[in-house]
């Protein structure tokens, strides 16, 4: 691997691309820590453990809890594209615009950068309003100013969503993608001082460590296994005339993915699941009505343990089954068997065993049914184990990088962007980090 990475970087371009790459994260990570003035950062600071915020945070690499010129992060980006792509089942228009080749991705990619820009003003005003009720922006604050403060961190998301863009057509791998991985290992370093001093304490020992560690190469061995594990269909596409030529048939196969879809269903599934309990923290402990005074906490208490994953075993079996849902929803929105066996019908492809159309899809879609409840299997586990692990090993440092969205993300990059450079290596007839 070491050599390859050497000969990476000995070719120009590729040197180049990946360099321009580094200094995007660099500005990324400087944005990162730009903070907004007007801000109490110590009452900032204590809004953030086990709800919504805290996943928004984790994404922009600590920018929400900082409140800085990045503190909306790319997840209107992320929510924006995820909007388009539920809208090509519900929308013909544009599911037809998405089949005008460049020109119908340009426009889709126009409409996704429009909706970010509407959804991260959205977002920054009502975050920025929350926080002023929440006393972190002093309440004397005049209008202008807090109309200031919304356009700052929407311009913030608009200009994350240009670097994406930038990282993407003149980097390597995917840029939106490698802007959330910076995020989440930006705080690592902080983890790790935090599990030193708990270390040096006494309150953690070195046996703690190490089922640490043990967890973490295994929950990242299996995540490997998992994303590119595969279920390969034979095909065979026919022999076809071409002007004079006869083109002989080839066999092939098509690849269905066990995690088709990513890491989407544990972001819909946490944000579904927190979303009472994140309400009910801010609820007032007691209502006046009538004359009486309605105690709230023990109602607040009971949703915050009905919908919290890792604070009941009804939470977690909730939270479980939302994945799983979403999972076998999201990955019906991104492979369509009916699409699927019509193109193999057009380019003249068949299935080995099935004919050419409805039986092929019903084939394909029963295959994707077993495929991936696998992977949504996994999806459960890796999801609740950031809510378990911390009491297995007493290091609760690391607030849920250990298994959870953060590791799937992050090791999934890696192999996304490492594939990537990959496949640069063997166009230049060099071996590959993969061969």
């Amino acid at each position: 691997m070491w050599q390859s990475l050497v000969k990476a970087f000995a070719l120009p371009d590729l040197r180049n691309r990946m360099l321009y790459v580094l200094g995007m994260l660099a500005v990324f990570v400087l944005g990162c820590w730009m903070p907004v003035p007007g801000i109490d950062r110590s009452k900032m600071a204590n809004l953030f453990s086990g709800n919504l915020l805290g996943l928004i945070n984790t994404f922009s690499g600590g920018a929400l809890q900082r409140f800085s010129i990045f503190a909306m992060g790319i997840m209107p980006y992320i929510n924006a594209s995820i909007i388009f792509q539920l809208l090509h089942i519900a929308v013909p228009a544009i599911e037809e615009l998405s089949k005008e080749g460049e020109y119908g991705r340009r426009k889709i990619s126009q409409y996704t950068r429009y909706l970010t820009v509407a959804l991260a003003f959205v977002q920054g005003f009502g975050v920025t309003t929350w926080l002023k009720g929440m006393q972190v922006i002093p309440r004397s604050t005049s209008p202008l100013v807090m109309l200031k403060i919304v356009l700052t961190v929407t311009a913030g998301t608009a200009f994350l969503m240009w670097l994406g863009e930038q990282i993407t057509d003149k980097g390597i791998g995917n840029g939106v993608s490698l802007i959330i991985f910076a995020g989440i290992v930006t705080d690592m370093p902080s983890y790790i001082r935090s599990t030193a001093e708990l270390l040096r304490t006494g309150a953690i020992g070195f046996l703690n460590i190490l089922l640490l560690l043990i967890i973490f190469v295994s929950t990242i061995a299996a995540i490997v296994c998992v994303q590119l594990g595969e279920r390969r269909i034979p095909v065979r596409y026919g022999d076809r005339i071409a002007g004079r030529r006869v083109i002989r048939g080839v066999r092939t196969h098509l690849p269905i993915r066990i995690n088709q879809a990513g890491v989407i269903p544990i972001i819909f599934a946490i944000s579904v699941s927190l979303f009472p309990a994140t309400v009910a923290q801010f609820l007032p402990n007691s209502i006046p009505l009538g004359g009486r005074v309605i105690d709230m906490a023990g109602v607040k208490q009971f949703v915050l343990d009905m919908f919290t994953p890792g604070q009941s075993a009804v939470a977690a079996i909730l939270y479980a089954l939302l994945v799983i849902g979403f999972t076998y929803f999201y990955t019906a929105v991104i492979f369509n068997p009916r699409d699927v066996a019509d193109h193999l019908k057009k380019y003249g492809g068949q299935v080995q065993g099935f004919s050419p159309g409805l039986p092929t899809a019903q084939y394909l879609d029963r295959v994707m049914t077993r495929v991936t409840f696998g992977g949504a299997l996994f999806l459960c586990v890796i999801a609740l184990m950031q809510y378990y692990v911390p009491d297995w090993t007493r290091v609760t440092t690391f607030k849920g990088l250990v298994g959870g969205t953060s590791l799937l993300i992050m090791v999934g990059v890696a192999l996304d962007t490492v594939q990537q450079i990959d496949q640069q290596l063997k166009l230049r007839q060099y071996e590959g980090f993969t061969s």
